[in-house]
């Protein structure tokens, strides 16, 4: 697939940086459930994680079509994106939605590393991807907001500086439509932790610094909310768009990697004096991963260049998320089939690759939700849930 020269050469850099963390950082990363806060510097450093914050702010001003680029080839390159990807598309909300003010405020301190927005809290133990039935309330009490409630799975809660925390303003029984009463805020977690916010790491599969954060009459300023009260849930339906489109181009570098990683294992290992690559047995899946693997490509940059034209990608954003997550499992299956019992050995990386691809099929929207939504608002079909 061709591609700008503006492009290769990012992607000429990302990968520059990346070999500066080889398997064995990312091994022992894995092995003790330790931040990759290094590799997470170094991105802030080289300016990739303000890639989508405008110049006037300090940031390189670059479309989505960049950032998918900068999180792809860090896939692919054997790293973690998932340590600092909220930086990239939970940006969307803030210099969409935000005031001028929060904007100045905020945008030159993340561009810069002195401030990480890495927090996104929205999913509830007992709501799920059902986001309208959070629970949490923010309650407006003269120049504050007290806050209660409880998120689950918001990830680098404990490795950031800032939040962006979706709550209820208006009771669910107070609203003419299920999308209103919800407020979207920019939580300055230092100001707050230990006093209203708790946060619990949850131990998981995969080194993802996933936690749960419990807020106990947390008081947060009223400058904090971002846009209109109440208006919340549609400002980060947008965002959730940017959001499925990187997350799609972070499965297709995973695919690729793990598409590279057997070819070069079915060329080298020999069984009965021949290398296993000469089999079909072996090398018929490699091939069928590679062409899902650029089907799905196709698909992740097409919704990129909707959205950056300005168009509304829901469809393609969700079809993108929907076949980079599907081929870059099948290629991790494939690449673990492949080498065989070497495929559960930590030495080759491949085994963390493996659980650590097997999350997108259900995060940060699950396949069947995908397909609902393709059910109903793409093919017309009656609501399924």
């Amino acid at each position: 697939m061709q591609e700008s020269e503006e492009l290769a050469e990012i992607r000429r850099a990302v990968r520059a940086l990346c070999d500066e963390f080889p398997g064995e950082y990312w091994r022992e990363k894995d092995r003790t459930r330790d931040y990759p806060a290094e590799f997470v510097d170094a991105l802030t450093r080289s300016g990739f994680l303000a890639a989508l914050i405008p110049e006037e702010f300090g940031g390189s001003g670059l479309k989505l079509d960049a950032a998918a680029v900068i999180m792809e080839e860090i896939q692919a390159s054997g790293c973690n994106g998932g340590a600092a990807h909220a930086q990239m598309y939970i940006m969307n909300t803030l210099l969409r939605y935000g005031s001028e003010e929060q904007k100045a405020n905020y945008l030159p301190k993340i561009a810069s590393g002195q401030l990480r927005l890495q927090a996104f809290g929205v999913s509830e133990p007992t709501s799920g991807t059902d986001t309208l039935s959070l629970k949490t309330r923010a309650v407006r009490d003269g120049d504050e907001y007290i806050v209660n409630g409880q998120k689950i799975w918001t990830s680098r809660a404990e490795h950031s500086d800032l939040m962006l925390l979706l709550a209820r303003t208006k009771p669910r029984d107070q609203v003419e439509k299920r999308t209103e009463g919800l407020s979207i805020f920019l939580v300055d977690m230092r100001e707050v932790v230990g006093k209203g916010m708790t946060i619990k790491p949850i131990r998981t599969m995969m080194n993802h610094s996933s936690c749960e954060v419990f807020f106990d009459d947390m008081r947060i300023p009223a400058s904090a909310l971002i846009g209109e009260e109440g208006k919340g849930f549609r400002y980060i339906l947008s965002g959730m768009n940017a959001e499925r489109i990187l997350i799609a181009a972070e499965c297709i570098g995973d695919a690729k990697w793990f598409i590279e990683k057997a070819k070069g294992y079915a060329s080298e290992r020999e069984v009965f004096s021949r290398p296993i690559g000469k089999n079909q047995g072996v090398q018929f899946p490699i091939a069928r991963c590679y062409a899902q693997m650029r089907a799905a490509e196709l698909m992740v940059h097409h919704a990129a260049d909707v959205y950056d034209h300005g168009g509304n990608p829901g469809e393609e954003a969700n079809m993108a998320k929907l076949l980079a997550s599907e081929a870059s499992w099948a290629a991790a299956d494939m690449c673990v089939q492949t080498f065989g019992g070497f495929g559960f050995a930590e030495e080759y990386d491949v085994e963390r690759k493996f659980r650590e691809a097997r999350l997108y099929t259900v995060a940060p929207i699950s396949t069947n939700l995908i397909l609902s939504y393709l059910s109903e608002h793409v093919l017309g079909l009656p609501r399924s849930y």
